[in-house]
């Protein structure tokens, strides 16, 4: 792997934001609730990144967790957020926007293109719950977008791979396709080397244990189906630093 692929890590915690930098990642995904899939960071937790990590923050514009349909309420939030996160110092902007019937929402995509500018602009994994993902990277392409974070539409990169490559063809020079979902240490090598991917999108997360001594292990905080509430998911400096290495 001769050339140098950017690589971006998400993270939604200070602590995080710090490992990615420190393992040498290219950019952060900076969100809230990861566990979610990632939500629009609270201002003070914008705030405290950007006071301490000088990576580029692409940073998530998502009002809650859920489908992408979003009613006129949530749209108002999206742009309220937006011009906030511009003003707290975003390099990239995140999001992603569809219509009912799977397509994306062309019109209030290109509000918020034109409102997110001079920023970048990333459609993220809504993308991978469109209809049609070859008519939606035209339109993409078509509202100038830079970028597009996706799966292949399947549950991982490896398993997307296929409709990764065809997409990273279709798109060219014309925009960058960046594949995110299901990245590890041992499957990345493969995924680069069959897609020719230029930049791609990781966790790069292990787990922490909490600091609480006294635990009440009775009262679940919303997290009946996942870990402990005394573990947290936090970036890895060793794992960021081990897909540095792997990238070239």
């Amino acid at each position: 792997m001769s050339e140098r692929r950017v690589f971006e890590v998400c993270v939604d915690s200070v602590s995080s934001a710090r490992a990615a930098e420190a393992g040498g990642a290219d950019r952060i995904e900076l969100c809230a609730a990861l566990g979610e899939g990632g939500l629009t960071p609270t201002e003070g937790l914008m705030e405290v990144v950007r006071a301490q990590v000088r990576l580029p923050l692409a940073v998530m514009l998502r009002p809650r967790a859920g489908d992408f349909c979003y009613d006129d309420d949530e749209f108002e939030v999206l742009r309220r957020d937006l011009a906030r996160l511009k003003r707290l110092g975003a390099d990239l902007v995140v999001f992603g926007l569809l219509n009912p019937d799977g397509s994306v929402a062309r019109e209030r995509t290109a509000q918020l293109i034109a409102e997110a500018r001079p920023l970048p602009v990333t459609f993220h994994r809504a993308f991978d719950v469109a209809r049609d993902p070859r008519e939606a990277l035209e339109t993409l392409i078509e509202l100038g977008v830079e970028r597009v974070l996706t799966s292949g539409q399947e549950k991982s990169v490896l398993e997307g791979l296929e409709i990764i490559t065809d997409l990273i063809r279709q798109a060219g020079d014309r925009l960058i396709v960046v594949p995110g979902g299901g990245i590890s240490e041992r499957n990345l090598p493969r995924i680069l080397r069959e897609c020719g991917a230029r930049e791609f999108h990781v966790s790069a997360s292990g787990t922490r244990d909490s600091r609480m001594e006294f635990r009440n292990t009775r009262v679940p905080m919303g997290r009946v189906l996942m870990p402990s509430e005394f573990a947290q998911s936090v970036a890895d400096e060793a794992r960021v630093r081990q897909f540095r290495h792997l990238a070239g």
